[in-house]
């Protein structure tokens, strides 16, 4: 997966969205995905290897979501011709991801609504007959999906067994398919090695147990690194490292010396994140250091130099417009120290 593939300004602002797509827009890891998770008698039967993402332009603007939604199309062989491609059809899969902490009571009401989009354009592309449309949910908080999947399940019905029934013969019917990653076992549940390092981290990511997920990855090195391509392993370690900034990278880069891949990639992570504050709050710590000329002042002068540039670090995590410098020096030290701590903190909240 080539590096260019994540947008690192949205890994910074929201991280777990953009892993997600960054992975799971590439055909070579939706495809084993989806083809160990739908239904067997249906996934034989498709054309994994036809699997294409769809434009994002294919549903309308007022429906897309800015991070999450990935459509694809993949062709199925038709029963009364199986190796001819005027026998091929299309089956559109859509897949949604969702990593709220509570689980979306209203789900199959949204999915039904990006269904209707598709089908509009579709109708108005190709006309007669439609596509079926699968809806697929990925969840990755860490509280289990305890909510229907069911679209019918969201209707109040009366009291009565014939008026139900009678009702519901008019309602539209139909689920979603579900990954809840909090109930996810990777060992039994994920045959592709690559998928299996991926899911367990966004889980574990979620569940702000990346320490576990380092030692996990640590003991089953030669599997689980050796099959990651250099630039998936680097995106994969640039997103747990904006999941939880309280990692300490540098001390992870000492736990694996013994892995050269692992080790190497690390640091390369490290020098990225730390680069930007460090280089600012040096180029300020000096300056206000010179300005005093005395060993305390420049002492001083550092120290406020590094509380900027990770206060600016901070602030394009989270997306926000950096303070400019002149607004921050004219703070004084302590007030520096508790916007540093603020912005932690609502980093911490948001991942």
């Amino acid at each position: 997966m080539p590096e260019d593939d994540i947008d690192f300004d949205d890994l910074a602002a929201h991280p777990h969205d953009a892993y997600f797509k960054a992975v799971f827009s590439r055909p070579e890891n939706a495809a084993p995905f989806f083809r160990r998770r739908l239904p067997p008698d249906l996934s034989r039967k498709l054309r994994w290897e036809t699997l294409q993402p769809m434009p994002a332009s294919f549903v309308k603007r007022s429906l897309r979501q800015a991070h999450s939604d990935l459509l694809f199309t993949v062709a199925f062989d038709s029963p009364n011709s199986p190796n001819s491609s005027k026998g091929s059809r299309e089956i559109v899969l859509y897949l949604l991801f969702e990593h709220q902490t509570t689980p979306d009571c209203s789900m199959p009401l949204r999915l039904l609504a990006y269904m209707v989009e598709i089908y509009l354009e579709w109708e108005k592309a190709h006309g007669l007959p439609l596509p079926p449309v699968l809806g697929f949910v990925l969840h990755q908080g860490p509280d289990q999906w305890s909510v229907p999947c069911h679209f019918e399940q969201l209707f109040e019905l009366p009291d009565g067994a014939d008026l139900s029934a009678a009702l519901m013969s008019f309602l539209p019917k139909f689920q979603h398919a579900l990954l809840d990653l909090s109930q996810f076992d990777s060992e039994s549940e994920e045959d592709a090695e690559h998928l299996r390092v991926i899911l367990q981290l966004m889980k574990m990511a979620r569940e702000r147990r990346l320490e576990e997920f380092f030692d996990w990855v640590v003991r089953r090195t030669v599997e689980a690194i050796g099959q990651l391509p250099e630039s998936l392993l680097r995106t994969s370690l640039l997103y747990a490292f904006h999941a939880d900034t309280r990692l300490d990278i540098e001390g992870l880069a000492r736990r694996f010396e013994n892995h050269k891949k692992l080790s190497d990639a690390t640091m390369t992570i490290a020098q990225q994140l730390i680069a930007k504050g460090k280089a600012e709050g040096k180029a300020e710590g000096k300056a206000e250091g010179k300005a005093e000329g005395k060993a305390e002042g420049k002492a001083e002068g550092e120290l406020r130099g590094r509380l900027i540039g990770k206060i600016q670090l901070l602030e394009f995590k989270l997306g926000r417009d950096e303070t400019p410098d002149q607004e921050l020096t004219r703070l004084e030290t302590e007030e520096l120290r508790l916007m540093h701590q603020s912005l932690q903190r609502l980093l911490e909240e948001k991942a």
